[in-house]
Order: structure tokens, then C-alpha cells, then sequence
């Protein structure tokens, strides 16, 4: 856009109620907003769709990520009590299948509605956050808001950003670090879909569409040449519910989520993908997909990674080889780092030996620490940060970005801001982490100890 549009709104009805308000409604927002209302904070949640979950919901991401360091669960509290009730109502799922456990997203959106409505928190739908007024200091004083009652403006004493992009900080002031630091190239995008009505004894016996042993069929599909609408051979694919498969399936690069333009146009590939993908499927897959149909694309693009706001603390690729912890730590995490390919990589996908080169996994048992400093960003008195924009380098956002981890930093960011909020002058920067740390185990979470 070149012309500017000067606008004056005049007032605006302004709700300054809140103790502490959160931003986004995705997994990390979700157990923030849950837990500053359990501490007592009066809290408001603001998603700008129609569910609460994010990816694993609007986003059709089809499994968890691993919830344990292959030894136990590492991401507790809150964040477990999600995993176990999607379990729970998935008849095919054994109890013990903690990593890579399937989603059905129709549950998960009713167990966050239940999270955040048992603990007391107001949720309002389809709102979007407009605007993030600041002072000079960079407190925050005001968000305005849009949804069909019009502009609104709202105050609380403390903000939690959970946006993902970092939309609330960076609009108060913040610094942040955005994709590749020499490139800027971000990561590509993966429009996740569902393709149900599914021979389930030909899916687990007379095919491997990716991963596993035998003849992998999306190779077939690419090799054939009849679907050139399939960008790649990622083909990520989980059984959700009865003869309903998921899939993460797919690449789409160029895809910047602070870009309104380039997001739409990736929407409108994503399903073309997802169509050819089905195509493809019932024509080389036939003993599992020959009847099946493409029952749902995901109502939210599913992106890896935008903003890092810059934080009291930047976690490093170092922290994360040395499995570092830290005294002000709020949640371990052992996802490897998975910083998906570039256009000019993704032939090397099928590589194992390029592959072990460019991912790095831990060990049974291996883990580290993400500072509660991670999620304060640096001269934002009353924000805090949680989810896949916290305060990282590159190379470790490709891990702290998943679910389960996002779900552990949500709960203590809401902990913290309703801690923050009981202060004459909020300051979460000068929340006490140890009686932080320990509350936070009083509700389930895995922190061992850690040298101050």
C-alpha cells in the first residue's frame, strides 16, 4: 500500500475490568489465560476465530508432538491434563501413546473451552486485536479490539501476547528478530487437512504413503507426474478417528503470517494441494483411499515460525546442545530442533544421512531448561510473551515452537501475569521466580532442581 488513510475513531467504549488480558487462544494462550484465572487474576481471552486450540484444532495439526524425553512426561500440569482428555475420548489410542499421540479436534476445542471456563476465565470469539497503546515506558495501557460490536478498547494491568507472531509486544515497542538473521527466509507453511471415509485395514496393511518400511507412495504420486499441485514428498499422516486419516502433508514457502496477502494466497494453494493429495492417494492408493473423500482443510494456515521478540534472556543453539538448565526456568523441553527445509533443500529430504546431519535430537532423558526470561520481553513492563515467539535464536525456535512446549510456558505466563498484576506497579520482570517455580509445581509441573 502507498496512500495513507488518516483515521479518528473518536471513543471508543473502553472495558478496564481486567487484571490480566491474553491474546490469542492457541495452546500457550489457552493454559495462560486457565492459569491466571486459577490464581485469582479476573481474565480475559481474546481469540480472532471462532475456537479455542490453534493448530491442533483450526489448524487440523493431526498429532502431539512428543509429550516425554522418552523416559517421562516433561511437560506436566496443565499441559498433560490436555494430552490425557484428548486421549480419553479416542477409543484407538492406547493410554501408554504419549509421543506423537493423534488429535481429534473436535474434542480438543470442547477440552480447552472446559480448561478456560472451569477456571473462571471470560473468552470473547472472533475478535481481533487492532492496536497495542503504549507509553513511552512501554506499559501498555490499552488494546483495541474489532468484531462485530465495532472497535472496543480494553485495559488490564497485564498483557499476555500468545498471538504467535508477537503481534500485541511488537505493536507495544518490542524488539524482535524475524526467520533467517542473514536471509530472512522463513519457514515454509503446511496447510493441514483430513481425508476420512478410509479402508482402514488397506491404510495399515497394503501401503506406507510416507515413513515406515515398504514402497513409500507419495514418491509414486510425485514420480507420476499427474499432480504437480503436490509441492513435496512430506507427507506426514495420522489416524484420527474411524476411517478418518489426518495429514500434515505438504510444503508452502514464501508464506510470511504477518502478511495478510501472502497468507491468502497460501490458503487458496493449501487446498489445492490438499485436492491433489486426495486425488493422488485414491489413484496409487486405492486399497485405502480408492472410496475416501477430502473431508476438511484447516481453517488457520499452519506456520512455523514469524517474530522472535527479543527477551531479558535469548535461548541459544549452545543452551540447547549443552542440555542447559537455569535457575528461573519454567518448563523443560526435549523436542530436536526441527527447522523445516528451504526450496533449495527439500530434494534432500529423502537423504538419511543429510537429514541426521541437519536435525539434532536428544537422548533418553535429556532435556533443557527455558527461562522464565524468555517470555519478558525487553522494555515491556506489563507484557509477557508465550508460544512460538518467545525470546530464542533461529535454530532453537524450530523446537520450542510445538505444542507441548507452548502449553508449559502458557501456564507459567499466566501464573506470572497474575502474580504481576497484584503489583502497585506491574513488573513482570520482577516477578519472584521462586515462589513462581513453586507454585507451579504445586500444579503438576516437571521442574527439578537446578543450582542458582
Amino acid at each position: 500500500m502507498t496512500e495513507t488513510y488518516r483515521f479518528d475513531p473518536g471513543s471508543l467504549p473502553l472495558d478496564d475490568t481486567w487484571d490480566v488480558i491474553v491474546v490469542g487462544g492457541g495452546p500457550a494462550g489457552c493454559t495462560a489465560a486457565a492459569s491466571a484465572a486459577r490464581e485469582g487474576a479476573k481474565t480475559l481471552l481474546l481469540e480472532a476465530t471462532g475456537a479455542l486450540g490453534g493448530m491442533g484444532t483450526q489448524g487440523l495439526v493431526p498429532a502431539w508432538c512428543p509429550f516425554t524425553d522418552k523416559d517421562r512426561v516433561i511437560y506436566a500440569g496443565m499441559a498433560e491434563r490436555v494430552l490425557r482428555e484428548t486421549m480419553a475420548g479416542m477409543p484407538h489410542v492406547d493410554p501408554a501413546w504419549l509421543d506423537w499421540t493423534p488429535i481429534d479436534p473436535e474434542r480438543l476445542k470442547r477440552i480447552y473451552d472446559d480448561l478456560v471456563t472451569e477456571a473462571g476465565v471470560e473468552v470473547l470469539f472472533n475478535t481481533f486485536l487492532t492496536s497495542a497503546d503504549a507509553t513511552e515506558e512501554g506499559e501498555v495501557e490499552t488494546l483495541v479490539v474489532s468484531n462485530k460490536a465495532g472497535l472496543s478498547a480494553y485495559r488490564a494491568s497485564v498483557y499476555v501476547d500468545g498471538t504467535g507472531d508477537g503481534d500485541l509486544a511488537v505493536w507495544a515497542g518490542a524488539t524482535y528478530e524475524k526467520g533467517d538473521p542473514a536471509t530472512g527466509e522463513l519457514q515454509p507453511a503446511t496447510h493441514c487437512f483430513v481425508i476420512s471415509n478410509v479402508d482402514m485395514y488397506g491404510y495399515l496393511y497394503r501401503g506406507t504413503i510416507r515413513f515406515g518400511e515398504g514402497e513409500h507412495i507419495i514418491d509414486t504420486i510425485l514420480a507420476s507426474g499427474k499432480y504437480p499441485e503436490i509441492p513435496d514428498t512430506h507427507g506426514n499422516n495420522t489416524i484420527i478417528g474411524p476411517g478418518t486419516v489426518g495429514f500434515n502433508s505438504g510444503h508452502l514457502w514464501d508464506v510470511d503470517n504477518t502478511d495478510p496477502v501472502s497468507v491468502s494466497r497460501a490458503m487458496m494453494q493449501g487446498r489445492r494441494i490438499a485436492d491433489a493429495f486426495q486425488r493422488g492417494l485414491a489413484e496409487f492408493f486405492p486399497a485405502a483411499f480408492g472410496n475416501a473423500f477430502l473431508a476438511q482443510t484447516g481453517t488457520l494456515m499452519g506456520i512455523r515460525e514469524t517474530r522472535r521478540i527479543l527477551g531479558d534472556y535469548v535461548l541459544t543453539l549452545d543452551d540447547y546442545l549443552e542440555r542447559r538448565s537455569f535457575p528461573d526456568e519454567i518448563c523443560r523441553n526435549a523436542y530436536y530442533i526441527d527447522v523445516h527445509n528451504t526450496i533449495e533443500e527439500i530434494e534432500q529430504i529423502n537423504d538419511p544421512e543429510w537429514m541426521a546431519a541437519h536435525t539434532l535430537h536428544y537422548g533418553k532423558g535429556e532435556s533443557h531448561g527455558v527461562p522464565y526470561r524468555c517470555l519478558t520481553p525487553k522494555g515491556l513492563p506489563n507484557v509477557l510473551v508465550a508460544g512460538r515467539s518467545i525470546s530464542t535464536d533461529r535454530l532453537v525456535q524450530g523446537s520450542t515452537r510445538v505444542m507441548p512446549v507452548c502449553l508449559a510456558m502458557g501456564e507459567a505466563a499466566g501464573m506470572a501475569a497474575a502474580f504481576a498484576s497484584t503489583m502497585d506497579r506491574p513488573d513482570v520482570h520482577a516477578v519472584d521466580v521462586v515462589r513462581l517455580r513453586t507454585r507451579l509445581r504445586e500444579e503438576g509441573a516437571y521442574l527439578p532442581d537446578v543450582m542458582d
